[in-house]
């Protein structure tokens, strides 16, 4: 392990995790029978990388520009290549090839080029009608039986929020409540990226903007607005009901259950960021 070049992420989360330790600790050797039985030539890795995986360029045989990505399989992202799969290039990176080794998804992926992030190329209003409309295109109709529903994902983390929470009891009790509810209450149901936002849109030849690193799962489209809110700390503290509105607008969503998924995700995140506490409070039903 000590042979190859980790994402600064990835390191960053290995402090105190020793399943991600044993993980990684397996990667030398996946990722030498990976290049060798695809043919593949792989570079560095991209920094600051992902979390939970090690991505890095790659060329086949023919010399094609591809990445590279061995993923844990933690719940949240377990069925990345089906989602990639089921997009086959619209609005999301083109997935060419994909296996699972143990607890590793790898995934040989199209390379955007320039690869330039959105949250780097324009400024944060341009950013939301680009995010709104790559999320537009991303929710299709998801494959019977194929992805957890998003009620499954959404009890894992209430769960185990109950099993730490301090605070105002008051609102935790009504933040975990709908977080609980939302997602069976919703009319519609779309294959979900769940982890969308300007870090994970990439510039690219083929399509202007295409989005990576999905945590798939079907459910409640307005549930996919969060993720970019909760990655704009300014502009959510500053007005996070005219935030919620113009997403709202963009995504053609209801305002009002956007307003109520974002309170009980920031009920949710709280103790692990406590700024979000005061946004819980300002947009609570």
């Amino acid at each position: 392990m000590s042979q190859l070049e980790l994402p600064e992420n990835l390191v960053a989360e290995l402090v105190g995790n020793a399943p991600l330790g044993a993980w990684v600790a397996s990667l030398p050797a996946l990722l030498a029978d990976v290049a060798a039985s695809w043919a593949l030539t792989v570079g560095r890795p991209y920094q600051p990388g992902g979390a939970t995986s090690w991505t890095a360029p790659a060329r086949d045989g023919a010399g094609r520009p591809l990445a590279l990505k061995i993923a844990h399989r933690h719940p949240e992202a377990r069925h990345e290549a089906e989602a990639l799969a089921d997009w086959d290039g619209r609005g999301a990176v083109r997935l060419v090839r994909s296996r699972v080794v143990g607890d590793s998804n790898v995934l040989l992926l199209e390379r955007c080029e320039p690869g330039t992030l959105l949250r780097d190329a324009l400024p944060a209003a341009a950013q939301d009608a680009v995010l709104a409309g790559v999320l537009r295109r991303l929710w299709i109709e998801p494959a019977a039986h194929r992805y957890q529903p998003l009620s499954d994902m959404c009890a894992r983390w209430a769960d185990d929020f109950e099993e730490r929470v301090a605070g105002d009891p008051g609102l935790a009790r009504a933040g975990v409540a709908l977080f609980r509810e939302l997602p069976a209450s919703a009319t519609d149901e779309v294959l979900l990226h769940t982890d969308l936002h300007p870090g994970n849109v990439l510039a690219s030849t083929r399509e202007p903007w295409l989005a990576i690193d999905p945590k798939p799962h079907a459910g409640d489209p307005t549930y996919d607005a969060l993720q970019h809110m909760l990655n704009s700390p300014d502009r959510l503290v500053a007005d996070p009901l005219g935030f919620g509105r113009r997403l709202a607008a963009l995504l053609g969503l209801d305002p009002v259950r956007l307003r109520h998924w974002l309170f009980a995700r920031c009920v949710l995140e709280g103790p692990g960021r406590p700024w979000l506490a005061a946004v819980a409070r300002a947009v609570a039903p």
